[in-house]
């Protein structure tokens, strides 16, 4: 086994992660290596070939291949070692990281660690679809590599189920390579993606969408050959009397993401259970020393750019952390998610603060002419108008130290 010792070590070589490690860079830090699994760093930016990255990173209209680049790029500038084609298989709460990679294992002590694991996609098996297990039924992810990677298109007669990003971006793109999309269909009454998204490939190329609609089987034996579909009550039960057949040779699953975490519930991190993600303060530290969380790993986020800029914030508080350990602390707040709110980031502040921290979340339904209202102890310090608020969609906000003097709490108020 070879032993080899980092200031700081970056687990996932995806945008967040290099963002990372370029914002430890230009804080100071020599010692940095980033452990990515594929052979290529950029995550799963690698196999999407549609534009709308980059923006605020870096105020260029980008493709996922092209955003990849730009960090990749960085990172090569600034001679920072990458180690790919290799897998973290443990982390200790010491910050001893676990690898193996060109056929060796290796031992390495970190002075800090940042998880930018990413996520991923909630497969079948967490939906419970009764029917076989015909070839056809795979994940919007899984489709968007066949295609856009290997070159190989998943369907001609294609039916997705959920409404996420990648599903609806990839509907258009099934039009394009001239494939019929015979149905999208969204258990919920509102969709999971972006609005922009959903005007640019569903609505501008007439891709029919039923909400409140799910699939309640999967009919075929080697191949798709049908599913069957129905509507859904307020409890999301299907109402057995409006359930017809569509025929279809695939089956696309975009049902949300999951963060990817396992390295951080085997190191007993704290986990959040309302973004699935690691529990951490304004620094992105979670509750074990000098390990940090950014991107996908700590929640799900809507653009690549919000998730890079996260991975910036965890790359310099964990350069600071390196450099001066710990910044002492007067008093701890708690965030609490309260009435239309999910998956409030950070769960805890460390006070005091420098000058302002971030707070961020989703909607937990679809709410129009509303209000969020953010209170530190009694007192209103936000009381924001909104003409719309939806899931697919985060809520960002930053708050000034100084009008934090207890704890947050945000609401929605209709």
């Amino acid at each position: 086994m070879t032993e080899k010792t980092y200031d700081l070590v970056i687990v996932g070589g995806g945008c967040a992660g290099m963002a990372a490690a370029i914002a430890a860079y230009d804080s100071g830090l020599r010692s940095i290596v980033i452990i990515e699994r594929s052979p290529l760093a950029g995550g799963v930016l690698r196999q999407c070939i549609h534009n709308g990255f980059g923006i605020q990173q870096f105020g260029r209209d980008l493709t996922g291949v092209e955003y990849a680049d730009a960090f990749l790029n960085e990172v090569t500038k600034r001679h920072i070692t990458m180690m790919t084609g290799t897998i973290v298989l443990e982390i200790t709460s010491d910050r001893s990281v676990l690898a193996c990679g060109s056929g060796e294992m290796l031992l390495i002590r970190a002075g800090a660690v940042i998880l930018a694991t990413g996520c991923r996609e909630r497969p079948r098996g967490a939906l419970l679809i009764p029917g076989s297990r015909p070839a056809g039924v795979m994940t919007a992810g899984c489709a968007q590599r066949y295609l856009n990677r290997e070159g190989y298109l998943v369907g001609k007669k294609i039916v997705i189920l959920g409404s996420g990003d990648i599903g609806l971006i990839m509907a258009r793109q099934f039009v394009l390579e001239g494939a019929e999309v015979s149905a999208v269909c969204e258990i919920m009454p509102y969709s999971s993606g972006l609005t922009r998204t959903i005007v640019q490939c569903i609505e501008d190329y007439d891709i029919p969408l039923f909400f409140n609609t799910t699939v309640t089987r999967i009919i075929g034996d080697k191949r798709v050959e049908a599913v069957m579909i129905a509507e859904v009550d307020k409890d999301r039960r299907p109402l057995p009397e409006t359930e017809r057949r569509i025929d279809c040779d695939a089956l696309i699953l975009s049902v949300g993401l999951i963060p990817e975490n396992e390295l951080a519930i085997q190191a007993g991190l704290a986990m959040d259970k309302a973004t699935g993600g690691i529990a951490a303060d304004n620094t992105l530290q979670s509750d074990t020393e000098g390990i940090f969380a950014c991107g996908n790993a700590l929640h799900v986020h809507d653009l690549a750019d919000f998730a890079a800029a996260e991975g910036a914030l965890a790359g310099r508080c964990a350069a600071s952390y390196v450099k001066n350990g710990r910044s002492p602390e007067n008093k701890v707040v708690r965030t609490e998610a309260g009435f239309g709110v999910r998956g409030l980031v950070p769960q805890k502040i460390r006070l005091p603060l420098e000058e302002s921290v971030r707070i961020q979340f989703r909607p937990a339904s679809r709410y129009t002419d509303c209000r969020v209202v953010i209170r530190s102890g009694e007192r209103v310090i936000a009381s924001l108008k909104k003409p719309i608020l939806t899931p697919g969609e985060m809520f960002i906000r930053e708050i000034k130290a100084a009008d934090i003097d207890g704890d947050i709490r945000v609401e929605v108020v209709l």
